[in-house]
């Protein structure tokens, strides 16, 4: 279709309705909440989702339309193949090539592909939140920076999941919305892969041949936990005597060994620095940063007890007691509040004795830091604490400092059963892929590879009610007119770059740059309605566009907050948020250049 073909398309002459504006503006705000997060996906979704049915824009049955869709049903049975497989040690094969110490792009080659290949098939989540903290704990053992292999190891779960329908949850969000379409059919098990695997195998061989040079090398929480001697902080209280109304350097509190008086706090207001001639005070609170091997000097001082009212205390460490990792997922309750403010200790049965945020120590007193996703809590707990906080939608990930977590290998030959018989009824059996999962879930049951507490911990709610209430955000941009616009638009910018080629370029970068700011899922719906208006606009077949959304919405490269997996290795990595960008720009900017290339060879606009 030639460009002057294409401009007439735009109707530039027509205005926005109120519709349309009032769901611009509430798809505006709902970006700029799940940018921020301060709210989590679910409730900011549905939220927009309410207020475009108050107004009008959209009726009950379009607001609800994605809770009787097949979409979130079937990711949320992947998500329980996802755990079975993880809790049972199917993901095996993703370990072993670990035993290479070689070259730092040789361990990659060893590692990237097959993580590609078992996200093609498998949630990109468990996956990465099993072998991240290995592939740490390999990368510690070999005296290499675990800064060095998180990162590629989250790309290459993202390119992966490119390789086929149920490889990722945004595949089967516009497979869905494709099937709707009249004289359209649902994606095949692995169309995708036509243009998933050429991006895979350049993706990768950047990540291997140029990704070494722009990697950063940084240190994770439990790597600065063993090496910085004032990596822990704990509060202490002056009681009657023998501390109270002498000096800090009457009382010896100035030469600790490996311990460090930080400061102050009396009555609300903060001593500090603290000099050798501040007298002390009953009530005091004293915050003491130091070895955690030393902190047990402290207890034994007359005159200071442990803060016990506080939500952490170290105090030494009870035979079965150990240090864990969990970092703050997005919608976590510790989200946003205070350790104080959660109960962490009644609450979780642990002791947060110190937190990291971007791979760097927060400031003294532990209990008013205001908690954020990706913090890195380090944590003192008995040896339970993985099994009853692993699954929970509180953490991302938890891991054992210093090893790995037990699994059930005997069960392994059922799940990587099961998961043979899935895939192989869906590409020769014709199965749709809703029935499939479902089934699969059940001969995980009936076989007590899990159990129902377990499958029903292993779905995470909040990404099942964002990607439902989605649909309603997606069914008021198409209603109220706003994708006939926004299509217009994309149609009036890209057109002269390279007419149907610079408007598949406008859809994929578009998508790209909102998956960035949101979830995958929300910016998937969102662009396959202005998708689909941009096919009506120019007479085209609209499966490019849809596979152009499709990849888009999973290319997220740039920054830690666009992708799950990108959060657990920001926080295990101790990364840097530009690090993402360093990284993942010259990724992109592949993705980009591939897709636009290849999508209308395999799937022509006409």
């Amino acid at each position: 279709m030639h460009s002057d073909v294409v401009m007439e398309a735009v109707d530039s002459g027509s205005a926005l309705s109120w519709h349309a504006w009032a769901t611009l503006a509430v798809v505006f705000a709902t970006v700029i909440l799940l940018a921020g997060e301060r709210l989590s996906p679910s409730v900011a979704i549905l939220g927009g989702v309410c207020i475009l049915l108050f107004l009008g824009v959209i009726d009950e049955r379009d607001a609800f339309a994605g809770f009787s869709s097949s979409a979130p049903v079937t990711v949320a049975a992947l998500y329980i193949v996802a755990a079975a497989a993880r809790t049972t040690g199917a993901l095996g094969f993703l370990t072993a090539p670990l035993r290479s110490g070689n070259g730092h792009r040789r361990d990659l080659a060893h590692i990237l592909p097959p993580v590609a290949g078992g996200s093609a098939f498998l949630n990109n989540t468990p996956i990465v939140a099993v072998l991240g903290p290995q592939v740490a704990e390999w990368a510690r053992r070999y005296g290499k920076s675990p800064s060095s292999y998180l990162m590629p190891i989250s790309y290459a779960a993202i390119l992966g999941g490119m390789l086929s329908l149920v490889g990722t949850s945004t595949n089967i969000v516009v497979s869905e919305i494709l099937a709707d379409i009249p004289g359209q059919e649902a994606m095949g098990l692995f169309e995708i892969a036509w243009i998933g695997f050429p991006i895979v195998f350049v993706g990768l061989s950047l990540l291997i041949l140029v990704g070494p040079v722009f990697l950063p090398l940084r240190h994770g929480a439990g790597e600065q936990a063993r090496e910085n001697v004032r990596d822990f902080i704990v509060e202490m209280v002056v009681t009657d005597s023998p501390l109270a109304g002498v000096s800090v350097e009457e009382a010896r509190l100035r030469h600790l060994e490996g311990v460090f008086l930080v400061e102050i706090e009396r009555k609300g207001r903060t001593i500090a620095p603290v000099s050798p001639s501040q007298f002390l005070r009953k009530n005091d609170r004293l915050i003491f940063a130091g070895n955690v091997s030393r902190i047990v000097d402290l207890q034994q001082i007359r005159g200071l007890k442990s803060a016990e009212h506080q939500h952490f205390e170290v105090g030494t460490r009870a035979v079965g007691q150990q240090f864990f990792e969990g970092v703050v997922a997005v919608g976590s309750p510790l989200a946003g509040a205070t350790l104080q403010e959660v109960g962490f200790r009644a609450r979780y049965g642990g002791a947060v004795v110190a937190i990291h945020r971007a791979g760097e120590r927060i400031g003294a007193k532990l209990g008013g830091i205001v908690l954020r996703p990706g913090d890195v809590l380090l944590i003192l707990a008995d040896a339970s604490f993985p099994d009853r906080w692993r699954e929970s939608k509180d953490f991302l990930v938890v891991s054992v400092l210093g090893g790995t977590n037990p699994v059930r290998t005997s069960r392994a030959p059922w799940v990587l059963g099961i998961i043979g018989v899935l895939m192989g009824l869906v590409s020769l059996g014709g199965v749709p892929i809703l029935q499939a999962s479902l089934l699969a879930v059940f001969a995980l049951l009936l076989t007590q590879v899990l159990s129902i507490s377990e499958a029903r911990s292993a779905v995470d709610l909040d990404v099942i009610i964002t990607l439902a209430g989605s649909f309603g955000l997606g069914a008021g941009v198409t209603k109220s007119g706003l994708a006939d616009h926004i299509a217009g638009l994309l149609v009036d910018v890209f057109a002269n770059i390279g007419g149907e080629r610079g408007i598949l370029l406008g859809v994929l970068l578009a998508t790209m740059l909102l998956t960035e700011a949101i979830t995958n899922n929300a910016a998937a719906i969102l662009m396959a309605a202005i998708a689909l208006a941009v096919a009506n606009d120019l007479g085209v077949d609209p499966r490019p566009l849809f596979f152009a959304v499709a990849i888009g919405a999973s290319a997220s490269f740039l920054t830690p907050v666009g992708y799950q997996t990108n959060m657990m290795v920001y926080a295990m990595g101790g990364y840097r948020y530009g690090d993402f960008f360093r990284v993942g720009f010259p990724l992109s900017l592949a993705v980009l250049a591939l897709a636009v290339w290849l999508i209308p060879e395999v799937w022509p606009f006409s």
